[in-house]
């Protein structure tokens, strides 16, 4: 009987030791697993100077501090993230209507010259800046000091303004839209190529881009040359000496008067009225003629140097210089299929009247 007591204390104490053990292991297995709840990893991404950028792979708070990559950002789905922007951002009418956070995002920059005070209060996980602000050591430096992860957003054709759109996507998990968008894009080139690659050099309508102020226009080697190219037209500015101011192109009012070109095309609104109207440009063929044509504006300037509607540019100027090659394009269905598809933004008739005769679509500077 004592034997058999024994036995069975032997084997409850060997029972208990074991479940000791096993919870002892269990626990060490627990305590030696790191705690990764609401921790990120990072991607590398390479952006458009090449520069390989570890950044967050989970990126919720967004500066755009380059107009042309809010636009991106807000096309890809990711307005919301948006914390800061350059002022320029806040002056697209339709842009702002359809996301209205816009309004409340900080602009920490002035002039150029970024107020770091004022972008570490949004708390951006990323920045993304244009070429000119990485180009300048001082600004560059503040965002080192500063700690916060940017890429550089910079092109000078379409091809790497295709490629800004794709790196923009990687860093904001928006791989797909931005394959999409850049598709559309191609699609729109190769569409417009294949009708004017026929018009022999001689026989190209000769064009004046006007930038901004009447005077600034392309330069070779930048998207508008590139863009108004695949346009088929002779850009009367592209190989010319032009003067250089803070990144700027600008010609003088007497080249522009030797070059007479036969059309005129502006990206701000009431520019087209001033040349028009004033004396000193009453001589050129394109006045005369009334060929002063202001580009259309939606979410941003159609054809500028910084604009996200490049390929509608191109589609507008081919049938606007050579409508019996593209008598089927019917742009404002192109205009509205556009923005349903990459905006998911359904507009009327008369909506897409005012973004084609560019009414209303951009407020003025100091007018937000």
């Amino acid at each position: 009987m004592i034997k058999l007591r024994r036995s069975i204390i032997i084997c409850l104490t060997f029972v208990i030791a074991i479940s000791l053990l096993l919870t002892g292991c269990q626990d060490g297995t627990k305590d030696s697993q790191p705690d990764t709840s609401g921790q990120t990893g990072t991607i590398t991404v390479t952006d458009c100077i090449g520069r390989q950028v570890e950044i967050p792979d989970q990126v919720d708070r967004i500066a755009c501090l380059y107009a042309f990559s809010g636009h991106v950002v807000a096309m890809l789905g990711k307005a919301d993230q948006i914390v800061s922007v350059v002022d320029g951002l806040k002056r697209d009418v339709l842009l702002n209507s359809l996301y209205p956070g816009i309004k409340e995002a900080n602009i920490p920059v002035t002039s150029g010259s970024i107020n770091i005070e004022e972008l570490i209060k949004a708390q951006p996980d990323l920045a993304f800046i244009k070429g000119e602000t990485a180009r300048s050591e001082g600004e560059v430096a503040k965002l080192n000091k500063a700690n916060i992860p940017y890429l550089v957003v910079d092109f000078n054709n379409m091809r790497e303004q295709q490629y800004a759109v794709t790196m923009i996507g990687q860093a904001i998990g928006a791989e797909t839209e931005a394959r999409k968008y850049n598709e559309f894009y191609q699609a729109c080139i190769d569409r417009v190529e294949k009708k004017v690659s026929s018009i022999p050099s001689s026989q190209r309508v000769r064009v004046y881009h006007s930038v901004n102020e009447a005077t600034r226009t392309d330069m070779k080697d930048t998207l508008p040359a590139d863009w108004l190219q695949a346009a088929g037209v002779n850009n009367v500015s592209v190989n010319q000496p032009l003067k250089l101011i803070e990144e700027k192109h600008f010609a003088s009012l007497e080249q522009i008067l030797l070059w007479n070109p036969d059309v005129i095309l502006v990206n701000e609104y009431g520019v087209g009225d001033y040349i028009m109207t004033n004396e000193q440009w009453a001589t050129l063929s394109a006045v005369q003629n009334h060929r002063v044509y202001q580009m259309p504006i939606g979410i941003s300037r159609w054809g500028h140097p910084g604009s996200l509607e490049t390929p509608l540019a191109i589609l507008w100027t081919a049938q606007l210089l050579y409508p019996d090659k593209f008598t089927e394009l019917d742009l404002a269905d192109e205009a509205k299929g556009f923005y349903a598809e990459f905006f998911n933004l359904q507009l009327s008739d008369e909506e897409i009247d005012q973004v084609l005769k560019a009414q209303g679509m951009r407020k003025a500077k100091g007018n937000k």
